[in-house]
């Protein structure tokens, strides 16, 4: 079975790519049209916007994210397959009318579509039968890697939902396409964070302190604060999203509370990202 590394951007994922070679390795890019989330650097935009087959303006997770994956593959010295779906800008818009609907814990769509739909999509693209899909989940992530086997068929693999063909009619008939069987490769050889992290010591690739979007949801109020600090035009991007919606449909990405609340907040002690662990981040890698 073809050997697929799927790519988050951290430390962890990372470490799979250098110690556990595969056939592949796919990274899914989160991308927004917003202007004022320009990625600084002209001639890296053209970088990543060759290797994905679309304009690149930016990204909502923190801009160290791309120097991780072009340093890494230099690193590994083998190539990293970019993938991308709709923006972020454009994953808001749902419905036959494309009203504004945000994301939040109980209806997480960002993920399946930024993620999960373009990887899927470059599957399809290029393979013609499953894949053994490694997952970068550490010794003591079980817990993740139990709940994402559940979700397998009783064959043992992950499914999606794709066009199987066409009625009489022309109508579009659905099913549920076999595409990959996951591994957990870290969990298997007891593989914790602390190995991982001196591994990547005086390594030739750079990390960002958290991965996943600036706004995430799942991050509590206290550092969703400090990342309103630290990058203020990513964060009021997901500000903007509240009020364009909230006029409407009363919709914000954490219940009872505005991210512009979240952001005006003062608190009697500074924080520090090293306040925080990777429990805090958010979880979003594939």
């Amino acid at each position: 079975m073809i050997t697929v590394n799927s790519l988050s951007g951290g430390q962890t994922s990372s470490y799979m790519a250098a110690n556990y070679p595969a056939d592949f390795n796919v990274f899914a890019l989160v991308r927004t049209s917003d202007i004022n989330c320009l990625y600084p650097d002209e001639k890296v935009r053209q970088i990543v916007s060759d290797k994905i087959g679309t304009e690149f303006i930016g990204t909502l997770e923190d801009d160290m994210i791309i120097n991780t994956i072009l340093d890494l593959e230099q690193y590994i010295g083998k190539k990293i397959d970019w993938v991308t779906g709709k923006t972020f800008d454009e994953t808001l818009l749902r419905g036959k009318n494309k009203q504004v609907y945000l994301p939040n814990v109980f209806q997480r769509f960002c993920t399946s579509e930024m993620k999960l739909v373009p990887i899927y999509n470059w599957w399809k693209k290029n393979f013609n039968e499953p894949v053994e899909m490694r997952i970068g989940y550490r010794a003591n992530e079980n817990r993740r890697a139990l709940k994402s086997q559940m979700k397998a068929n009783e064959n043992g693999m992950q499914t999606f939902k794709d066009i199987v063909g066409h009625s009489k009619n022309g109508r579009n008939k659905w099913g549920k396409i076999e595409w990959q069987k996951q591994t957990f490769p870290l969990i298997q050889d007891g593989i914790f964070k602390d190995n991982i992290v001196e591994f990547w010591k005086n390594k030739p690739v750079r990390f960002a302190y958290m991965n996943n979007c600036i706004g995430c949801f799942h991050r509590n109020e206290v550092l969703l604060n400090l990342m309103s600090q630290m990058y203020p035009q990513k964060f009021d991007w997901f500000c903007k999203q509240e009020y364009n919606s909230y006029t409407d449909k009363k919709q914000t990405f954490k219940s009872g509370i505005t991210y512009d609340t979240i952001r005006k907040y003062k608190f009697n002690a500074t924080f520090e990202f090293e306040d925080f662990t990777y429990c805090d981040s958010g979880y979003c890698g594939l």
